[in-house]
Protein backbone atom coordinates (compact mmCIF):
# COMPACT_ATOMS: atom_id res chain seq x y z
CA UNK A 1 0.00 0.00 0.00
CA UNK A 2 1.12 3.60 -0.95
CA UNK A 3 1.67 5.78 1.83
CA UNK A 4 0.30 8.76 -0.19
CA UNK A 5 -2.70 7.50 -1.27
CA UNK A 6 -6.28 8.25 -0.79
CA UNK A 7 -6.70 7.76 2.65
CA UNK A 8 -10.33 6.40 1.83
CA UNK A 9 -8.56 3.25 -0.04
CA UNK A 10 -6.45 2.30 3.76
CA UNK A 11 -9.97 2.32 5.62
CA UNK A 12 -9.45 -1.21 6.51
CA UNK A 13 -5.79 -1.17 6.72
CA UNK A 14 -4.63 -0.94 10.68
CA UNK A 15 -4.62 1.70 13.04
CA UNK A 16 -0.63 1.73 13.36
CA UNK A 17 -0.83 2.15 9.00
CA UNK A 18 -3.52 5.18 8.41
CA UNK A 19 -1.55 7.00 11.55
CA UNK A 20 2.06 6.59 9.69
CA UNK A 21 3.05 10.42 9.24
CA UNK A 22 2.66 11.62 5.63
CA UNK A 23 5.54 14.52 6.19
CA UNK A 24 8.41 15.30 8.42
CA UNK A 25 5.80 17.92 10.33
CA UNK A 26 4.08 14.69 11.23
CA UNK A 27 7.07 12.91 12.10
CA UNK A 28 7.51 11.77 16.36
CA UNK A 29 10.33 11.22 17.72
CA UNK A 30 13.80 11.56 16.26
CA UNK A 31 14.81 14.87 16.71
CA UNK A 32 18.32 14.73 16.27
CA UNK A 33 17.67 13.87 12.22
CA UNK A 34 14.75 15.71 11.94
CA UNK A 35 15.05 18.39 14.05
CA UNK A 36 15.40 21.85 12.56
CA UNK A 37 18.49 22.09 10.77
CA UNK A 38 19.28 18.67 11.05
CA UNK A 39 20.33 16.67 8.13
CA UNK A 40 17.20 14.77 7.13
CA UNK A 41 15.27 17.47 7.14
CA UNK A 42 17.85 19.57 5.64
CA UNK A 43 18.31 16.86 3.04
CA UNK A 44 14.36 17.08 1.94
CA UNK A 45 14.18 21.05 2.46
CA UNK A 46 17.58 20.95 -0.62
CA UNK A 47 15.74 18.36 -2.69
CA UNK A 48 18.28 15.62 -2.86
CA UNK A 49 18.62 12.94 -0.52
CA UNK A 50 21.37 10.74 0.07
CA UNK A 51 22.28 6.85 -0.12
CA UNK A 52 21.68 6.36 3.54
CA UNK A 53 21.00 3.28 5.73
CA UNK A 54 18.88 3.52 8.85
CA UNK A 55 19.54 1.61 11.81
CA UNK A 56 17.32 1.40 14.77
CA UNK A 57 14.80 -1.28 16.85
CA UNK A 58 11.50 -1.86 15.54
CA UNK A 59 8.52 0.65 14.86
CA UNK A 60 10.50 3.72 15.08
CA UNK A 61 9.97 5.02 11.99
CA UNK A 62 12.32 3.88 9.91
CA UNK A 63 9.80 2.43 6.29
CA UNK A 64 7.94 6.07 7.12
CA UNK A 65 11.12 8.15 7.35
CA UNK A 66 12.78 6.75 3.81
CA UNK A 67 9.28 7.24 2.25
CA UNK A 68 9.08 10.59 3.65
CA UNK A 69 12.65 11.44 2.12
CA UNK A 70 11.85 9.94 -1.19
CA UNK A 71 8.44 11.62 -1.84
CA UNK A 72 9.88 15.16 -0.35
CA UNK A 73 12.67 15.50 -3.15
CA UNK A 74 10.57 14.14 -5.22
CA UNK A 75 12.29 10.82 -6.68
CA UNK A 76 10.70 7.93 -7.45
CA UNK A 77 10.33 5.18 -4.92
CA UNK A 78 11.50 1.66 -5.21
CA UNK A 79 10.41 -0.95 -2.21
CA UNK A 80 12.22 -4.03 -1.69
CA UNK A 81 12.29 -6.66 1.16
CA UNK A 82 15.58 -8.60 1.08
CA UNK A 83 13.97 -11.46 2.72
CA UNK A 84 12.20 -11.75 -0.56
CA UNK A 85 14.48 -10.28 -3.06
CA UNK A 86 17.09 -11.68 -5.50
CA UNK A 87 19.57 -10.12 -7.74
CA UNK A 88 16.45 -10.77 -10.55
CA UNK A 89 14.90 -8.09 -8.15
CA UNK A 90 17.52 -5.72 -7.62
CA UNK A 91 18.06 -6.09 -11.84
CA UNK A 92 14.52 -4.88 -12.68
CA UNK A 93 14.91 -2.00 -10.42
CA UNK A 94 17.59 -0.48 -12.02
CA UNK A 95 16.40 -1.22 -15.24
CA UNK A 96 13.05 0.64 -13.94
CA UNK A 97 15.95 3.24 -12.70
CA UNK A 98 17.50 4.02 -15.84
CA UNK A 99 14.33 5.17 -17.23
CA UNK A 100 13.81 7.56 -14.42
CA UNK A 101 17.16 8.81 -14.99
CA UNK A 102 16.26 9.61 -18.55
CA UNK A 103 13.68 12.30 -17.89
CA UNK A 104 16.20 13.77 -14.97
CA UNK A 105 14.42 12.03 -11.70
CA UNK A 106 16.01 10.40 -8.87
CA UNK A 107 15.40 7.16 -8.14
CA UNK A 108 15.05 5.78 -4.16
CA UNK A 109 15.40 2.43 -3.59
CA UNK A 110 14.25 1.62 -0.17
CA UNK A 111 15.81 -2.46 1.03
CA UNK A 112 13.51 -3.08 3.98
CA UNK A 113 15.72 -5.59 5.88
CA UNK A 114 19.12 -5.03 4.21
CA UNK A 115 21.38 -6.83 6.90
CA UNK A 116 19.41 -9.90 5.12
CA UNK A 117 20.76 -9.53 1.64
CA UNK A 118 23.63 -11.64 0.95
CA UNK A 119 26.99 -11.46 -0.19
CA UNK A 120 26.23 -12.10 -4.28
CA UNK A 121 23.05 -9.46 -3.90
CA UNK A 122 25.03 -6.98 -1.88
CA UNK A 123 27.65 -6.99 -5.03
CA UNK A 124 25.15 -6.64 -7.75
CA UNK A 125 24.16 -3.42 -5.96
CA UNK A 126 26.95 -1.98 -5.69
CA UNK A 127 28.20 -0.29 -8.86
CA UNK A 128 24.23 1.41 -9.05
CA UNK A 129 24.99 2.81 -5.96
CA UNK A 130 28.66 4.04 -6.75
CA UNK A 131 26.78 5.41 -10.31
CA UNK A 132 24.59 7.24 -8.38
CA UNK A 133 21.24 5.42 -10.91
CA UNK A 134 20.11 4.43 -7.70
CA UNK A 135 20.22 6.26 -4.37
CA UNK A 136 20.15 3.53 -1.73
CA UNK A 137 17.98 3.33 1.74
CA UNK A 138 18.51 0.81 4.11
CA UNK A 139 16.70 -0.34 7.14
CA UNK A 140 17.96 -2.63 9.61
CA UNK A 141 17.69 -3.83 13.13
CA UNK A 142 21.16 -5.36 13.22
CA UNK A 143 24.42 -3.56 13.65
CA UNK A 144 25.08 -2.60 9.85
CA UNK A 145 28.85 -2.56 10.68
CA UNK A 146 28.77 -6.34 10.89
CA UNK A 147 25.87 -7.22 8.29
CA UNK A 148 26.72 -4.89 5.43
CA UNK A 149 30.02 -5.25 3.36
CA UNK A 150 32.20 -2.48 3.63
CA UNK A 151 32.05 -1.49 0.21
CA UNK A 152 28.31 -1.09 0.18
CA UNK A 153 29.01 0.69 3.67
CA UNK A 154 31.90 2.81 2.92
CA UNK A 155 29.20 4.68 0.11
CA UNK A 156 26.30 5.03 2.32
CA UNK A 157 25.84 7.12 6.07
CA UNK A 158 24.69 5.73 8.68
CA UNK A 159 21.96 7.24 10.59
CA UNK A 160 21.12 5.78 14.11
CA UNK A 161 17.17 5.53 15.60
CA UNK A 162 16.65 5.25 18.76
CA UNK A 163 13.35 3.72 20.19
CA UNK A 164 10.70 6.04 20.88
CA UNK A 165 10.37 7.32 24.77
CA UNK A 166 7.22 7.52 26.70
CA UNK A 167 6.31 11.31 26.27
CA UNK A 168 6.50 10.29 22.39
CA UNK A 169 4.47 7.00 22.57
CA UNK A 170 2.08 8.90 24.53
CA UNK A 171 1.58 11.93 21.85
CA UNK A 172 1.30 9.09 19.09
CA UNK A 173 -1.61 7.39 21.06
CA UNK A 174 -3.41 11.03 21.63
CA UNK A 175 -3.13 11.81 17.79
CA UNK A 176 -4.76 8.20 17.41
CA UNK A 177 -8.00 9.01 19.25
CA UNK A 178 -8.35 12.18 18.18
CA UNK A 179 -7.54 12.07 14.21
CA UNK A 180 -11.00 11.63 13.25
CA UNK A 181 -9.25 11.05 9.75
CA UNK A 182 -7.20 8.21 10.02
CA UNK A 183 -8.10 6.91 13.81
CA UNK A 184 -10.64 6.95 16.26
CA UNK A 185 -11.19 10.20 16.57
CA UNK A 186 -15.07 9.69 15.13
CA UNK A 187 -15.56 7.73 18.50
CA UNK A 188 -14.18 10.33 20.84
CA UNK A 189 -13.03 7.60 23.25
CA UNK A 190 -11.86 8.98 26.58
CA UNK A 191 -8.56 7.64 27.67
CA UNK A 192 -6.86 9.06 31.03
CA UNK A 193 -3.37 9.66 30.79
CA UNK A 194 -2.03 6.86 33.07
CA UNK A 195 -4.03 4.63 31.05
CA UNK A 196 -1.65 5.51 27.89
CA UNK A 197 1.11 5.78 29.84
CA UNK A 198 0.93 2.15 30.32
CA UNK A 199 0.10 0.97 26.88
CA UNK A 200 3.32 3.29 26.04
CA UNK A 201 5.39 1.22 28.79
CA UNK A 202 4.16 -2.23 27.43
CA UNK A 203 5.23 -0.90 23.70
CA UNK A 204 9.14 -0.55 24.86
CA UNK A 205 9.47 1.79 22.08
CA UNK A 206 7.74 1.05 19.26
CA UNK A 207 4.87 2.95 17.73
CA UNK A 208 3.98 0.22 15.78
CA UNK A 209 3.12 -2.32 18.77
CA UNK A 210 1.19 0.68 21.17
CA UNK A 211 -1.13 1.65 18.08
CA UNK A 212 -1.75 -1.96 17.49
CA UNK A 213 -1.89 -2.27 20.91
CA UNK A 214 -4.37 0.46 21.44
CA UNK A 215 -7.07 -0.42 18.46
CA UNK A 216 -7.29 -4.15 20.05
CA UNK A 217 -7.89 -2.43 23.83
CA UNK A 218 -10.58 -0.46 21.67
CA UNK A 219 -12.56 -3.21 21.38
CA UNK A 220 -12.55 -3.93 25.20
CA UNK A 221 -14.05 0.07 26.04
CA UNK A 222 -16.80 0.73 28.22
CA UNK A 223 -19.68 2.02 27.08
CA UNK A 224 -22.23 4.31 29.21
CA UNK A 225 -25.06 7.16 28.35
CA UNK A 226 -23.79 11.05 27.55
CA UNK A 227 -26.11 13.81 28.89
CA UNK A 228 -26.80 13.86 25.19
CA UNK A 229 -28.21 10.97 25.11
CA UNK A 230 -25.45 9.24 22.85
CA UNK A 231 -23.20 6.36 24.06
CA UNK A 232 -19.77 7.25 25.84
CA UNK A 233 -16.88 5.15 25.37
CA UNK A 234 -14.29 5.25 28.27
CA UNK A 235 -10.56 2.81 27.71
CA UNK A 236 -10.01 2.43 31.15
CA UNK A 237 -6.75 -0.10 32.91
CA UNK A 238 -9.62 -2.68 33.42
CA UNK A 239 -10.05 -2.62 29.39
CA UNK A 240 -6.43 -3.12 28.91
CA UNK A 241 -5.70 -6.26 30.84
CA UNK A 242 -7.17 -8.93 28.34
CA UNK A 243 -4.86 -6.92 26.02
CA UNK A 244 -1.67 -6.72 27.57
CA UNK A 245 -1.62 -9.17 29.76
CA UNK A 246 1.97 -10.24 30.57
CA UNK A 247 4.50 -8.09 29.11
CA UNK A 248 7.82 -10.29 29.02
CA UNK A 249 10.64 -8.07 27.97
CA UNK A 250 12.07 -9.97 25.33
CA UNK A 251 14.57 -9.15 22.88
CA UNK A 252 16.27 -10.65 19.47
CA UNK A 253 18.59 -13.44 20.95
CA UNK A 254 20.81 -13.15 18.02
CA UNK A 255 20.69 -9.39 17.95
CA UNK A 256 22.76 -6.38 19.21
CA UNK A 257 20.31 -6.30 22.00
CA UNK A 258 21.72 -9.95 23.33
CA UNK A 259 25.33 -8.42 23.40
CA UNK A 260 24.40 -5.09 24.92
CA UNK A 261 22.58 -6.48 27.47
CA UNK A 262 25.59 -8.68 28.49
CA UNK A 263 28.02 -6.13 28.47
CA UNK A 264 25.65 -3.75 30.46
CA UNK A 265 25.72 -6.07 33.56
CA UNK A 266 29.31 -6.88 32.97
CA UNK A 267 30.51 -2.81 33.28
CA UNK A 268 27.92 -2.59 36.21
CA UNK A 269 29.50 -4.96 38.32
CA UNK A 270 32.91 -3.72 37.38
CA UNK A 271 31.49 -0.37 38.13
CA UNK A 272 30.18 -2.07 41.35
CA UNK A 273 26.87 -0.74 40.54
CA UNK A 274 24.96 -3.71 42.22
CA UNK A 275 20.92 -2.35 41.25
CA UNK A 276 22.11 -1.59 38.11
CA UNK A 277 23.50 -4.94 37.60
CA UNK A 278 20.28 -7.00 38.61
CA UNK A 279 18.52 -4.52 35.89
CA UNK A 280 20.19 -5.70 33.29
CA UNK A 281 20.47 -8.92 34.54
CA UNK A 282 16.30 -9.15 35.09
CA UNK A 283 15.93 -7.55 31.74
CA UNK A 284 18.09 -10.35 29.93
CA UNK A 285 16.43 -13.52 31.91
CA UNK A 286 13.11 -12.15 31.92
CA UNK A 287 13.57 -11.71 27.82
CA UNK A 288 14.52 -15.15 27.76
CA UNK A 289 18.19 -14.86 27.86
CA UNK A 290 19.80 -17.98 29.26
CA UNK A 291 21.11 -17.62 32.40
CA UNK A 292 23.92 -19.53 32.28
CA UNK A 293 25.24 -16.74 29.62
CA UNK A 294 25.11 -14.48 32.75
CA UNK A 295 26.78 -16.83 35.04
CA UNK A 296 29.49 -17.18 32.66
CA UNK A 297 29.93 -13.53 32.37
CA UNK A 298 30.07 -13.45 36.11
CA UNK A 299 32.97 -16.27 36.44
CA UNK A 300 34.85 -14.10 34.02
CA UNK A 301 34.47 -10.79 35.70
CA UNK A 302 35.48 -12.60 38.82
CA UNK A 303 39.22 -12.70 37.68
CA UNK A 304 39.34 -9.97 35.47
CA UNK A 305 37.88 -7.11 37.67
CA UNK A 306 37.75 -8.44 40.94
CA UNK A 307 40.59 -10.80 41.06
CA UNK A 308 42.67 -11.19 44.54
CA UNK A 309 40.83 -8.58 45.37
CA UNK A 310 38.59 -10.81 46.65
CA UNK A 311 39.74 -14.27 46.18
CA UNK A 312 36.32 -15.69 47.82
CA UNK A 313 34.77 -13.69 44.12
CA UNK A 314 35.87 -16.92 41.70
CA UNK A 315 34.63 -19.59 43.90
CA UNK A 316 31.50 -18.07 44.91
CA UNK A 317 30.60 -17.40 40.80
CA UNK A 318 31.01 -20.96 40.60
CA UNK A 319 28.83 -22.40 43.55
CA UNK A 320 26.14 -20.03 41.96
CA UNK A 321 26.64 -22.08 38.68
CA UNK A 322 26.89 -24.99 40.45
CA UNK A 323 23.48 -24.22 42.66
CA UNK A 324 21.37 -23.03 39.27
CA UNK A 325 22.19 -26.65 37.65
CA UNK A 326 21.18 -28.14 41.18
CA UNK A 327 18.50 -26.23 41.66
CA UNK A 328 16.63 -25.15 38.79
CA UNK A 329 16.12 -22.03 37.08
CA UNK A 330 13.76 -20.10 39.71
CA UNK A 331 15.64 -20.85 42.51
CA UNK A 332 18.97 -21.02 40.77
CA UNK A 333 18.38 -16.83 39.27
CA UNK A 334 18.54 -16.06 42.89
CA UNK A 335 21.81 -18.15 43.35
CA UNK A 336 23.19 -16.08 40.00
CA UNK A 337 22.04 -12.64 41.47
CA UNK A 338 23.83 -13.27 44.48
CA UNK A 339 27.00 -13.72 42.98
CA UNK A 340 26.39 -10.91 41.10
CA UNK A 341 25.62 -8.14 43.68
CA UNK A 342 28.49 -10.10 45.89
CA UNK A 343 31.00 -9.15 42.75
CA UNK A 344 29.35 -5.85 42.27
CA UNK A 345 30.25 -4.73 46.08
CA UNK A 346 33.67 -6.51 46.13
CA UNK A 347 36.89 -4.34 46.04
CA UNK A 348 37.68 -4.39 42.36
CA UNK A 349 41.03 -5.12 40.89
CA UNK A 350 42.32 -5.61 37.20
CA UNK A 351 46.04 -7.25 38.18
CA UNK A 352 45.48 -10.64 37.24
CA UNK A 353 43.95 -9.97 33.80
CA UNK A 354 46.97 -6.91 33.61
CA UNK A 355 49.50 -9.80 34.53
CA UNK A 356 48.50 -12.46 32.00
CA UNK A 357 48.38 -10.12 28.89
CA UNK A 358 51.24 -8.71 29.64
CA UNK A 359 52.52 -12.09 30.36
CA UNK A 360 51.32 -13.57 27.11
CA UNK A 361 52.76 -10.39 25.26
CA UNK A 362 55.82 -10.93 26.58
CA UNK A 363 56.46 -14.75 25.52
CA UNK A 364 55.37 -14.37 21.71
CA UNK A 365 58.18 -11.70 21.67
CA UNK A 366 60.64 -14.52 23.46
CA UNK A 367 59.34 -17.69 22.11
CA UNK A 368 62.17 -20.17 22.38
CA UNK A 369 63.56 -19.53 26.18
CA UNK A 370 64.11 -22.53 27.89
CA UNK A 371 63.53 -23.78 31.64
CA UNK A 372 66.23 -23.39 34.32
CA UNK A 373 67.66 -26.95 34.63
CA UNK A 374 67.05 -27.03 38.62
CA UNK A 375 63.33 -26.74 37.44
CA UNK A 376 63.19 -29.52 35.16
CA UNK A 377 61.50 -33.22 35.75
CA UNK A 378 63.96 -35.35 35.97
CA UNK A 379 62.35 -38.86 36.10
CA UNK A 380 64.91 -41.34 34.86
CA UNK A 381 68.51 -42.07 36.24
CA UNK A 382 70.27 -40.51 32.96
CA UNK A 383 68.08 -37.27 33.52
CA UNK A 384 69.82 -36.82 36.85
CA UNK A 385 73.22 -37.60 35.62
CA UNK A 386 72.80 -34.96 33.25
CA UNK A 387 71.97 -32.57 36.13
CA UNK A 388 68.36 -31.78 35.71
CA UNK A 389 66.50 -31.15 38.68
CA UNK A 390 69.74 -30.23 40.47
CA UNK A 391 69.80 -27.90 43.04
CA UNK A 392 66.42 -27.22 43.64
CA UNK A 393 65.44 -26.32 46.74
CA UNK A 394 61.60 -27.59 48.23
CA UNK A 395 60.01 -24.24 49.80
CA UNK A 396 58.94 -26.40 52.59
CA UNK A 397 61.90 -27.16 54.16
CA UNK A 398 63.27 -23.94 54.18
CA UNK A 399 62.84 -21.11 56.32
CA UNK A 400 59.26 -18.66 56.18
CA UNK A 401 58.61 -21.20 53.41
CA UNK A 402 60.51 -19.90 50.80
CA UNK A 403 63.52 -19.93 48.92
CA UNK A 404 65.12 -16.36 49.00
CA UNK A 405 67.39 -15.11 46.63
CA UNK A 406 67.03 -14.28 43.20
CA UNK A 407 69.31 -17.08 42.42
CA UNK A 408 66.45 -19.44 42.97
CA UNK A 409 63.80 -16.81 41.29
CA UNK A 410 62.60 -19.44 38.68
CA UNK A 411 63.65 -17.23 35.93
CA UNK A 412 64.99 -18.09 32.36
CA UNK A 413 68.83 -17.20 33.33
CA UNK A 414 69.00 -15.78 29.47
CA UNK A 415 65.73 -13.79 29.59
CA UNK A 416 65.01 -10.13 31.87
CA UNK A 417 62.87 -10.17 34.94
CA UNK A 418 60.21 -9.11 34.20
CA UNK A 419 57.10 -7.83 36.95
CA UNK A 420 53.66 -9.11 35.59
CA UNK A 421 51.18 -9.70 38.65
CA UNK A 422 51.61 -6.11 40.70
CA UNK A 423 48.87 -6.60 43.36
CA UNK A 424 46.87 -3.52 43.96
CA UNK A 425 45.92 -1.81 47.84
CA UNK A 426 42.49 -2.89 47.60
CA UNK A 427 40.83 -5.39 49.62
CA UNK A 428 43.03 -8.58 50.00
CA UNK A 429 45.44 -7.36 47.20
CA UNK A 430 46.74 -5.18 49.77
CA UNK A 431 47.75 -7.95 51.80
CA UNK A 432 49.05 -9.79 48.77
CA UNK A 433 51.63 -6.80 48.34
CA UNK A 434 52.76 -6.25 52.07
CA UNK A 435 53.86 -10.29 51.02
CA UNK A 436 55.14 -9.70 47.96
CA UNK A 437 57.32 -6.85 49.87
CA UNK A 438 58.11 -8.92 52.60
CA UNK A 439 59.59 -11.26 50.30
CA UNK A 440 61.50 -8.83 48.26
CA UNK A 441 63.08 -8.08 52.03
CA UNK A 442 64.15 -11.78 52.11
CA UNK A 443 65.65 -12.10 48.40
CA UNK A 444 67.83 -9.09 49.10
CA UNK A 445 68.86 -10.04 52.65
CA UNK A 446 70.21 -13.94 50.69
CA UNK A 447 71.69 -12.28 48.33
CA UNK A 448 74.11 -9.99 50.84
CA UNK A 449 74.62 -12.84 52.25
CA UNK A 450 75.80 -15.11 49.35
CA UNK A 451 79.34 -16.30 49.13
CA UNK A 452 79.14 -14.21 46.02
CA UNK A 453 78.14 -11.20 47.10
CA UNK A 454 81.08 -10.93 50.28
CA UNK A 455 83.27 -11.67 47.60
Amino acid sequence: MDLFADTASNSHAPLAYRMRPRSLEDYIGQAALVGPDMPLRQMVESGVVRSMILWGPPGVGKTTLAEILAHGCDAHLEQLSAVMAGVKDIREVVERARHHQASERQTVMFLDEIHRLNKSQQDALLPHVESGLLTLIGATTENPSFEVNSALLSRARVYVLKALDEEDLIEVLTRALRDEVNGLGTRQIDASRETLTRIARAASGDARRALGLLETACDFVRREPDAQGGTREILEDSSLEAVLGHQASSFDKQGDDYYDLLSAIHKSVRSSRPDAALLYMARFMDGGGDPLDVVRRLAAIASEDVGNADPRALPLTIAAWDAYLRLGDYEGQRAIAHAAIHLAIAPKSNAIDTAWKEARAFVRQQPHFGVPVYLRNAPTTLMKELGMGEGYRYAHNEPNGYPAGTAHNAWPEELPVQQFYRPTQYGGEKRFAEIERWRRELDDHADRHTPDAQS
